[in-house]
């Protein structure tokens, strides 16, 4: 199976405002897409509805992940199938350590694939690993997720979540709001270190700064709830130029 998400005139709302308004969409394995498009656009709807939260309402369409209704899966189940999503601005989570909530997560992920749990020191190694590949100071492991955290340590914190759990799909949500430039490259060498040719990722972004460290191999751009034009990466180039106005 060569393609990994297929969505077909996605509509979707919140309370009585529509803002999806028929979105077609195809991502393959290995391949990398940006979506992009102004404020109110519909970037983080998306994102939302593919992950299942529940304030959005799907009215019509159908999305296919790994050839299963995605829509017909609760959120975990979402996540344990192969989807993660990187947030705009990750949550807090005091009283709990990273350690704790990794252990949880992966444990939740292996049992819900039918996999024999990791044991304590088979996850530590695992642990350790993902830390030195991501470049993530060892001591982060006794925090509590995300508390105190600068923006780019939670950046990082999100690329070794992805890291620890190997998703098929990555959703990168505005995930370049407010950084600066050395946590955009944290975020660019991660998901570019991550990504293989069986795996592929959807960058959603306001700014083509990003799409300078993370090439994307399909650059869309979303307007009012619909994609007006998908081309290449010089459509990132082109927005960068002379802005959404022109769609």
């Amino acid at each position: 199976m060569d393609k990994l998400l297929e969505i077909n005139n996605l509509h979707a709302r919140i309370g009585e405002k529509e803002i999806l308004r028929g979105i077609d969409l195809s991502i393959g394995k290995g391949e990398i897409h940006a979506v992009m498009g102004p404020n109110g656009a519909g970037k983080s709807t998306l994102s939302a509805v593919l992950t299942g939260k529940p304030d959005y309402e799907v009215t019509e369409g159908s999305v296919t992940f790994l050839g299963r209704d995605l829509l017909a899966m609760a959120p975990e189940e979402r996540s344990w199938a192969g989807l993660f999503l990187s947030f705009q601005y990750p949550v807090e989570i005091p009283g709990v350590t990273i350690t704790a909530f990794m252990k949880a997560a992966l444990a939740a992920q292996r049992k819900a694939r039918g996999e024999e749990p990791l044991s304590s020191g088979e996850f530590l190694k695992r642990m350790k690993e993902k830390m030195a590949f991501v470049k993530m100071n060892p001591d982060f492991a006794k925090r509590e997720v995300n508390v105190g955290f600068s923006g780019g340590e939670k950046k990082r914190n999100e690329i070794f979540q992805m890291a620890m759990l190997e998703p098929v799909l990555s959703i990168l949500d505005e995930t370049d709001s407010g950084l600066d430039v050395d946590a955009l490259r944290i975020v660019a060498d991660g998901v570019n270190a991550l990504h293989t040719p069986e795996k592929a990722a959807i960058v959603i972004t306001h700014y083509q700064k990003l799409l300078e460290y993370v090439r994307p191999d399909v650059v869309h751009v979303l307007k009012a709830g619909r994609i007006v034009a998908t081309g290449g990466p010089a459509l990132a180039d082109e927005i960068e130029a002379h802005g959404f106005d022109r769609f």
